[in-house]
């Protein structure tokens, strides 16, 4: 599973300014006063405001889409410990846009993000410890990484802290505390928290069985497009059809 999603939110200044005003430019729609006035900004070294302006290029708001020119204000903003800019410009080396693909440089500034408590940092930090790109695979690191996003409530984060738990990855294998960090996640809607934890009752692990729950869970993340719940559904509804009823 795959979790480089790129922040899109544009940053506010604290202050009425520059920033803001180009902040509200872009949500009329008006991408060329916002790229002017940001890069009045950017060229004092405004981190905020490079770091809208690689979102701009990033996205292709009112201008041509370029990852480059993207990697370029971000990389700007994160060297001034812009921690947003951080994390997108690891997203970029992860992915490879607008750079050659580096798992080691994307660590570096998930890394610098992480330690500033950015949980989409953590958790793509956890991820990368737990798949071995641009670090030694690593499941204990992974859980700690995993643990700092879902306390702050990543869902993606509970998700696979719960699957650590769930496997015993990088912790005793531990049904209970699977099942409260899938729950965690799954009533924030995480379709695959939901087929997991439909699991966790189906089969009385960490939990009383109860294939009720499991139909209520399972029907959630099918109705979310999910095909193992559908397939599971379907299985349960055909063995047990007294606990399919809404």
């Amino acid at each position: 599973m795959k979790y480089f999603f790129i922040a899109i939110v544009f940053a506010l200044s604290l202050f009425a300014g520059n920033v803001e005003k180009g902040v509200e430019a872009a949500q009329r729609g008006d991408f060329q006063t916002a790229l002017r006035l940001w890069k009045i900004e950017a060229q004092k070294e405004d981190p905020k405001a490079q770091y809208n302006l690689g979102i701009t290029y990033h996205n292709g708001y009112g201008v041509k889409q370029n990852y480059k020119e993207a990697v370029k204000w971000y990389t700007l903003a994160a060297k001034q410990g812009y921690p947003d800019a951080q994390y997108n410009l690891g997203v970029m080396y992860s992915d490879g846009q607008g750079v050659k693909q580096d798992y080691k440089e994307a660590i570096k500034w998930y890394s610098l993000a992480a330690k500033q408590e950015y949980p989409k940092a953590q958790l793509n930090l956890g991820f990368m410890y737990s798949k071995g790109q641009g670090v030694k695979q690593d499941y204990k690191e992974a859980v700690k990484w995993y643990s700092l996003a879902a306390k702050q409530g990543d869902p993606d984060a509970q998700h696979n802290l719960g699957f650590m738990y769930d496997k015993g990855q990088g912790v005793k294998q531990d049904y209970k505390e699977a099942v409260k960090w899938y729950t965690l996640a799954a009533k924030q809607g995480h379709p695959d928290a939901q087929l997991n934890l439909g699991f966790m009752y189906v089969m009385g692990q960490g939990i009383p069985m109860d294939k009720i729950k499991a139909y209520q869970w399972w029907l959630q993340a099918a109705r979310q497009g999910n095909p193992n719940a559908q397939r599971n559904l379907d299985i349960l509804c055909k063995q047990s059809p007294w606990a399919c009823k809404e």
